[in-house]
């Protein structure tokens, strides 16, 4: 995993190893982002923060004692506000932790009342199991925006979607730009955090074999979202890492969060 570390007066990345202690807090008008995705139901170490942002493939095939133990674990964790997400969010008391689902997610649930439901069964009881923990703060996005407090006051507006470039089986995927189009273009203008399973074309998306398999409609969609200050996705493990681009006079943070082949977290934090 690679990551670029500028500190300025808006922003800072770091790459966080589990057996270090995280950098401190830049204090007061700063939010902390701990970003993860695709921990296909794996338990990891992750350091304190404001926000920790999740990017999908909470499980490794959607069977429903791995949604089960991810969820669990999501709603252990102490951070003063939580967003977990298909994208999950989720409120806690005082942190918050953002996740979205991925191509793993929902692909097959099993349930004691049958062993396989259909595909659009699979979804709406996943989106049914998510929503029902509202209540405990645990809020999940599928394409859809939502504004939260972070504890320094700042109001954050965050995009979550799920979808992805088809690959092999698996949910949230789109087979054309003429779909993909469709769902980029829903996402709001004003959003400084976009979390998205996918990343963008030549954004952190290099396979092994060296091809860039990110999405080009995303890519072009981030141009016009002059707002966007942090987007957070996985999906492409071998490419994880994070980079600072300046658009426009603007710091632009991409974050490629997987985690399966490194313990190492990225945190971002953020300028209010």
């Amino acid at each position: 995993m690679q990551a670029t570390r500028p500190i300025n007066t808006q922003v800072s990345v770091h790459l966080h190893s589990p057996q270090e202690e995280a950098p401190p807090h830049p204090g007061p008008g700063w939010t902390r982002f701990v970003c993860i995705s695709d921990t296909h139901s794996g338990i990891f170490r992750l350091p304190p923060g404001d926000v920790l942002l999740h990017a999908g493939d909470l499980s490794s095939y959607g069977a429903l004692p791995q949604l089960t133990r991810t969820i669990d674990w999501l709603k252990s964790l102490e951070h003063p506000v939580k967003i977990t997400g298909i994208i999950l969010l989720l409120l806690l008391t005082a942190c918050i932790n953002s996740i979205i689902a991925g191509n793993h997610d929902v692909n097959y649930i099993h349930t004691d009342r049958a062993a396989m439901l259909t595909a659009s069964q699979l979804i709406q009881y996943a989106r049914t199991t998510v929503r029902s923990l509202a209540s405990a703060g645990l809020y999940y996005l599928e394409h859809e925006p939502l504004h939260f407090t972070a504890p320094s006051g700042k109001v954050w507006k965050v995009y979550g979607s799920p979808a992805a470039p088809i690959h092999l089986e698996g949910a949230f995927q789109y087979a054309s730009s003429t779909e993909a189009k469709a769902i980029y273009q829903c996402i709001p203008e004003d959003t400084e955090i976009l979390i998205t399973h996918t990343p963008p074309y030549r954004t952190l998306d290099k396979t092994r074999k060296g091809k860039h398999v990110g999405c080009q409609v995303l890519a072009s969609r981030l141009k016009r979202l002059r707002h966007c200050r942090l987007h957070v996705f996985g999906h492409i493990h071998e490419d994880a890492g994070a980079r600072v681009d300046d658009i426009e006079g603007m710091h632009r943070v991409s974050v490629n969060a997987a985690v399966p082949l490194s313990d190492d977290i990225v945190i971002v934090d953020m300028r209010d």
